[in-house]
């Protein structure tokens, strides 16, 4: 299974990058027109608890993105991933991790799974699989920047 592999060294400790990741992914959470979770966009994402990871749109409709496979604070969080346009038995998978890199925590995503969706699937545009995964690439990396904005903003 091939894979999306992402990394961005963050100004804050472990717990505290899982902490703004889980918690308030919906604030630095950034669209992407390419991999729009929803035909209606990416709306609010939240992590219910432990359970799983939801969006709500603006008129109020939940959708879920996909459940929580491991939630270990400050280490690793992993999680499958639908956008609305996959089939039931299409899905892929995040995990991130965390990890210490002096007074920095060095953030790991890697997103797999894009290998089983098909090439002429709405979600891949009509990409090759090199593709879909260098645009997929761009957008973690935006997300991850985000995601380190908001501790720069912080100090």
């Amino acid at each position: 299974m091939s894979a999306v592999i992402v990394s961005l060294r963050v100004k804050a400790t472990p717990q505290e990058a899982f902490d703004v990741f889980t918690q308030e992914i919906g604030a630095w959470w950034r669209p992407s027109e390419l991999f729009q979770i929803t035909p209606r966009g990416d709306g609010v994402l939240s992590f219910e608890g432990e359970q799983r990871l939801i969006t709500t749109l603006p008129n109020g409709k939940v959708f879920e993105i996909g459940h929580v496979i491991a939630w270990a604070p400050g280490e690793r969080l992993a999680f499958s991933w639908r956008q609305a346009s996959f089939a039931a038995e299409q899905v892929t998978h995040v995990e991130v991790r965390f990890e210490p890199v002096g007074e920095e925590t060095r953030v790991t995503v890697e997103h797999r799974g894009w290998d089983a969706i098909p090439q002429d699937h709405v979600a891949r545009h009509g990409f090759p699989l090199a593709a879909t995964q260098m645009r997929l690439a761009e957008h973690w990396r935006a997300l991850l920047a985000a995601l380190s904005a908001t501790f720069n903003a912080a100090t």
